[in-house]
């Protein structure tokens, strides 16, 4: 069975943090068509406040989501960096992140069938777990563990 190529740490964390500029320009692409079309007025989307369509709001969530856990993925990425962590598990784990963030991201923006937000859930806990995952990595390697 061929090895599934990964990503290195720091590609994982460029590209986590590509995905909310990505976002942020399709929230501004739909704002455009809205006010050229008339549909809004330039002055008509409040933050934080609910407006548009229910697919548009669930996309500036997806965005904010995506912005709220970037600096704790950050951290840990370059701590990891930092303390020159060789265990593969890093690697595998920054990238579960990336993917599982992508995975929850697409699935929000699809459908709000209980379903689905099961699996949307899901996703958000294997990111979580990921994180952990991680920080239990580089404390570790910095010599700050449960036995010390």
């Amino acid at each position: 069975m061929p090895e599934l190529a990964l990503f290195s740490p720091i590609v994982s964390l460029v590209l986590f943090a590509v995905w909310p500029l990505l976002l942020v320009m399709c929230i501004g692409l739909w704002r455009l068509a809205l006010g050229s079309t008339g549909q809004m007025p330039a002055g008509g989307f409040p933050a934080g406040t609910p407006h548009g369509s229910d697919g548009y709001w669930r996309l500036n969530r997806a965005h904010l989501n995506t912005v709220e856990n970037l600096p704790i993925f950050g951290v840990l990425v370059l701590a990891g960096l930092h303390l020159q962590l060789a265990d593969p598990l890093f690697q595998t784990l920054t990238n579960v992140v990336v993917l599982a963030r992508v995975g929850q991201t697409l699935t929000h923006l699809t459908s709000t069938a209980f379903a689905m937000v099961l699996v949307r859930f899901s996703f958000y806990v294997v990111q979580v777990l990921s994180m952990l995952g991680i920080a239990g990595l580089c404390l570790s390697a910095a010599g700050f563990g449960l036995a010390s």
